[in-house]
Order: C-alpha cells, then sequence, then structure tokens
C-alpha cells in the first residue's frame, strides 16, 4: 500500500509536483536547497538495480559527483525531467557526473514499460514504496532530486520542477566537478 504524505506547499501554475503516494499533482512555489543528511555527513543508501540481482551503494561513487533523482511512473512530472537528466549525465559523463533515476513504484511491469516507452537509458535503481527514500533521504514529493559532492554529501535537494531547475543544475553540477 502507497503511504500519502501531508505536505503544505504554496502552490503556482509554473511548478509542479506530486505527493508522494499520490497520482494527483500538486503545485511547488519553488526548489528547496537543503541537505537532508546530518552537516556534513555522507548519505547511505543500498538498492537493487532494475533488470538484475545486482545491488548498487552509493557510496560505490565516492569521488565522483551524483545526482539522483527519486521518481515514480505515475508521476507526469517526472516524464518531463528524466529525459533531461539523460542529456545532463551525456553531457558531463567525461568529468566525473554520474546520474542514478530511483523507481519507487511497487509494480515491476509497470517500471518496465514506463522504461521502454520513454527510452530510458540512466541506471534504474529500485526502492518498491519508497522505503528508503522516505527514511534515508526525506522524500516526500515527486519528483525530488539530490546533488551529492564526491565525499557522499547531499550538497543540494530539489523538490518538484520549476522552469529553471537544469539551468541551476547546470552551474552547481559545474561548480562542484571543479571541486
Amino acid at each position: 500500500m502507497k503511504r500519502i504524505f501531508v505536505l503544505l506547499c504554496a502552490c503556482t501554475a509554473f511548478s509542479s509536483c506530486a505527493l508522494l503516494g499520490s497520482s494527483n499533482s500538486v503545485a511547488v512555489k519553488s526548489l528547496t536547497d537543503a541537505p537532508v543528511a546530518t552537516a556534513n555527513q555522507p548519505v547511505e543508501l543500498t538498492l537493487k538495480r532494475f533488470g538484475s540481482d545486482a545491488m548498487f551503494s552509493l557510496s560505490s561513487e565516492r569521488g565522483n559527483v551524483v545526482l539522483l533523482d527519486v521518481w515514480a511512473t505515475w508521476c507526469d512530472p517526472c516524464r518531463e525531467t528524466l529525459p533531461q537528466y539523460q542529456e545532463l549525465a551525456k553531457r558531463f559523463a567525461d568529468k566525473g557526473l554520474k546520474v542514478y533515476a530511483v523507481n519507487v513504484d511497487a509494480d515491476l511491469n509497470e517500471v518496465k514499460q514506463f522504461i521502454a516507452e520513454q527510452k530510458l537509458t540512466l541506471p534504474v535503481l529500485l526502492d518498491p514504496e519508497a522505503l528508503k527514500s522516505e527514511s534515508a533521504l526525506k522524500v516526500k514529493l515527486m519528483p525530488t532530486s539530490f546533488l551529492i559532492d564526491r565525499k557522499g554529501v547531499i550538497r543540494q535537494m530539489h523538490e518538484g520542477l520549476s522552469d529553471d531547475l537544469f539551468t541551476n543544475y547546470v552551474k552547481d553540477i559545474d561548480a562542484m566537478l571543479a571541486e
């Protein structure tokens, strides 16, 4: 059973997000740039890779900048962000950026169909019903993305979708890769 979270957010017509566990869209006013983990502490997250029994540990990416996107098949804004994250992955791959798409759906058939329809090439990690995303990352909205530095520390958290999200991400990624 999916959980429904209570979230207070300011509404605008320019941004949208969905409450985790809900297929309804709501709007948010702005991005949230707030670390989730304890200040300067690496976040720990281990999830199964889609399409195999292999496990992925975020700690294996120490030394790289990581963009972690938490999404669901029922989230309309996620359909807009995932292709753009693929472009960021291609653009910055040779500089040390790794991009992972963390899916929170319980039905793997829906995930498989979505990946095929969207021609998604990003590595997909599975977090059925968002159990780890909720506890380790405190995810409450779809989509939610994180920029994680080379030490494994979450530097930024972005909830929802805004017109300037990817313009800001390019600047932030450039700066983090230069550190």
